[in-house]
């Protein structure tokens, strides 16, 4: 994209206020993770649910000179607007325009599951065959498909671009923006179906796509897609893939277990090696094969390219570093769009230094002068302290960087160089292309190297977050809680990543846990839950806001205030008694409440409660009551303090069992950990924490011979047994060894057995026979589910999860 403002505004009937020559290549909507100021434009974009103008001004702070809103705000300088009527629908007319005079031959991936990895797939086989433009991430919904196509440049022949929808009537928009010549139709599943009437309405939304295409590929396995797609686009070309036989691309024969695989496509036969045997790998394998050999790919390229086909890796990892560094990893790939994706999460930190890692970009057809020269200017834009440029190409322009520069021909002689180990509190970014094997400096500059770790998915978090706020109302404000170690994930980095989306309250239990967040440069709101008496002082210097719950604490609190010489009304959220019993004021102290309130300098910022039983269907009645007495406690205070104090009582299941009783906020806990007792709700859900190990060894132990201490396990027959280096020290109960619990090897669940020892426990591995040392194990995630490990244990997953020791190593992943 290059266009003027003046131009952008006559191709989309829009008005322009400021210098109408301002040039914009880049249009950014998110202010939090601007990673380029230079020709980039802001768009403020308005939703039922938030307006983009309230973060206007942190745009221009960041240095952005040109913004796209639907209002003008004159009381900002040396700015230039473009004002629109409706900020989605002019960035979804741009787009449209940008695409169909781009002329670039063009894939479009629609389906329920493998959109993305096929994305990727594709792009790693044909990006040295044309120049090749995709999607970034999973940018495929109403504004992130116009944004993607926006990224089309005059060197670009193909476009592979992801196209997703949720609910009816979205494509029809999506196929006027982008209407591809080949069409690519993946598995149909389950996403989205409870938006649909039937499964064959959600067919029929998704192939509206394919309405302009010359050639639709589809997976035939599902017999009403076939039906649907011969019956409405029998005029066009139709290739069908899948595993039965009726499509033109299947396998030849039944999977084997060892050597290649063989696909028929039409008359021809193709045989490749895959590793990874699943069916979803197996179905995505067709379809790559499919596409590229309509592109005219011949075998021998295909096999070539399938064999160098990497795994995609769509995450980056955060971990804590030696010296107090936070380290980013992402030494996966590399490739523009990669790396303006590591630097906008660089700007989810706050520490002040940061330094980069950055390779050679590989592979790459274009003009290394103008290539590295936008690298550099990226990275520019980002003021590293230090830069370090691995290998020879980028080495020759490290002149174009204008931080303290390093040159390295490799990563050993980087490593040998001492540099990284000597830098303290910063943020360290590796981004790398594979060949440097840079995951080599992730291990000299991690802090705990235990092999068993606990891994946290930062977007499903946010994931799990935007559920919630779905079911309430836009202003309704939200309270996150991290107490207790945010539940043992981490709080200052779970804290930092609510910060950084903008959460509206912090809640901690002790008031330690909120001069840690503090400290670490944490400025959202915190509530201190349960103020200790000898830390009222400790409150007050750090800017916390105590739970008021008694007249006791009521009064020393006061005291505290009035030494410290706070000459304003101090911030307090009173705590009512409505039926838990546990802390609170009750109905018959609220007049009493009433009258110190209205004699002290204090400010009620919230009055709230807490629901015993919101996530039981049996209590309903008793919760309700517990409403009920809030309403009315609530409702009489508001009336005699002559003002409104923030009202909130709803927990995680409160909000999506009593989402009638939101009132101004709520509070979320476990919810946004992937976790709820509706099942329903808990589809819709990600799961969040991944707790992981390797096989430490394997061994055939002998029949009648014993495992462990106690000799409390003894073979029947020669087993094979797998010993894994986690034990009752990183937070695994004693009592689910000897088969009561189990941990999941290759997607298999695998009994524990003998007594769990302190760092270890043994796996019985008999049943999977393709275990190998170093093979990764699942303690839970997916298979057993946090769930069902609590369940191992006879408890809850708040339990499961605080009780993780802190030596097992965090990873923050976002995919």
């Amino acid at each position: 994209m290059n266009y003027t403002a003046e131009d952008i505004a006559e191709i989309t009937g829009t008005k322009v206020i400021g210098d109408k020559q301002r040039i914009i290549k880049n249009i950014a909507f998110d202010s939090r993770i601007i990673y380029s100021t230079k020709n980039t434009a802001f768009i403020a974009i308005n939703t039922q649910k938030n307006s983009g103008e309230k973060f206007i001004e942190a745009a221009i702070d960041r240095g952005i000179e040109i913004i796209i809103s639907e209002h003008h705000h004159p009381y900002y300088k040396n700015i230039t607007w473009i004002i629109v009527e409706n900020s989605v629908e002019f960035l979804q007319k741009l787009a449209k325009y940008h695409y169909e005079n781009s002329h670039i031959k063009s894939i479009g991936i629609t389906g329920s599951n493998g959109k993305t990895i096929l994305k990727e797939w594709l792009y790693q086989c044909l990006w040295n065959e044309f120049p090749t433009v995709k999607n970034p991430k999973s940018f495929n919904s109403q504004i992130g498909l116009p944004l993607s196509l926006l990224q089309i440049n005059s060197s670009h022949k193909l476009g592979i671009f992801e196209v997703g929808i949720s609910k009816p009537n979205e494509m029809e928009k999506l196929e006027n923006i982008f209407h591809p010549q080949i069409g690519l139709l993946t598995h149909i599943g389950t996403a989205h179906l409870a938006n649909f009437a039937s499964e064959e309405d959600l067919i029929n939304e998704k192939i509206k796509l394919f309405k302009n295409s010359e050639v639709i590929i589809y997976n035939g396995d599902n017999l009403l897609v076939d039906k649907k797609i011969k019956t409405l686009y029998s005029s066009k070309k139709l290739i069908s893939y899948g595993f039965k036989e009726n499509n033109h691309v299947n396998f030849k024969i039944n999977i084997p277990k060892e050597d290649n695989v063989v696909v028929k496509y039409f008359d021809e036969e193709i045989s490749f090696p895959v590793h990874q045997r699943d069916e979803a790998t197996l179905t995505n394998a067709l379809a790559l094969v499919t596409v590229l050999k309509e592109l005219g790919i011949n075998n021998k390229n295909i096999i070539e390219k399938i064999n160098a086909l990497k795994a995609v890796e769509m995450r980056l990892e955060a971990i804590e570093g030696i010296k107090n560094n936070i380290v980013i990893n992402d030494s996966f790939n590399l490739d523009l769009d990669s790396l303006k994706t590591a630097l906008q999460f660089l700007n989810e930190y706050n520490k002040p230094k940061k330094s980069l890692v950055l390779t050679d970009i590989v592979g790459v057809n274009s003009n290394l002068k103008e290539l590295y020269e936008e690298v550099s200017e990226l990275v520019n834009e980002q003021k590293f302290d230090s830069v370090f440029l691995i290998g020879n190409e980028i080495s020759k322009f490290s002149e174009l960087f204008k931080s303290k520069t390093f040159t390295f021909i490799n990563t050993q002689k980087l490593i040998e160089s001492k540099h990284l180990t000597e830098i303290e509190n910063q943020i360290i970014l590796l981004k790398g292309a594979r060949k440097f094997e840079i995951e080599r400096l992730k291990d000299i500059l991690e802090l705990r190297k235990h092999d068993t770790v606990l891994e946290v998915n930062l977007n499903a978090i946010l994931h799990n977050i935007n559920f919630h706020k779905s079911l309430l109302k836009p202003k309704t404000k939200m309270m996150a809680m991290v107490k207790a170690n945010a539940y043992g994930l981490g709080s200052y980095e779970i804290s930092e990543f609510l910060q950084h989306h903008h959460i509206d309250y912090l809640g901690v239990a002790f008031v330690d846990e909120g001069v840690e967040l503090r400290k670490k440069g944490i400025t959202v709101p915190i509530v201190v839950m349960n103020p200790e008496q000898h830390s009222y002082e400790t409150v007050i210097a750090y800017n916390l806001e105590p739970e008021i719950y008694s007249f006791r604490v009521l009064e020393l609190f006061y005291e505290a205030v009035q030494k410290s010489g706070y000459d304003k009304k101090y911030p307090i959220h009173i705590k009512l008694e409505t039926g838990m019993h546990r802390l609170g004021f009750k109905d018959f102290e609220l007049d009493e409440l009433i009258q110190v309130l209205n004699n002290k300098n204090l400010k009620v910022q919230s009055i709230f409660s807490h629901l015993s039983s919101s996530d039981l269907p049996d209590e309903k009645e008793f919760t309700l009551h517990q409403l009920e007495i809030f309403n009315k406690n609530s409702n009489y205070l508001i009336e005699n303090l002559g003002y409104s104090p923030i009202l909130h009582i709803l927990n995680s299941s409160g909000i999506t069992n009593y989402t009638d009783y939101q009132y101004d906020m709520v509070r979320m806990g476990i919810g946004m950990l992937g976790e709820s007792p509706n099942s329903e709700i808990q589809k819709q859900l990600r799961s969040v924490v991944s707790f992981k190990t390797v096989i430490s060894q394997i061994s055939l132990v002998e029949n009648g011979e014993s495992i462990g201490y106690s000799r409390r396990f003894k073979t029947d027959h020669p087993t094979r047994i797998a010993t894994i280096p986690v034990g009752y020290a990183d937070g695994i109960p004693r009592l689910i060894g000897n088969q009561v619990g189990n941990v999941g090897i290759n997607k298999t669940l695998a009994p524990i057995v003998g007594n769990i020892c302190m760092d270890m426990m043994m796996i019985n591995i008999d049943h999977i026979p393709n275990a190998k040392e170093g093979d990764s194990v699942t303690v839970f995630n997916a298979k057993p589910t946090l769930k069902d490990f609590a369940g191992y244990c006879n408890t809850i997953t708040y339990e499961i999860l605080t009780s993780i020791s802190p030596r097992v190593k965090r990873i923050y992943v976002k995919d």
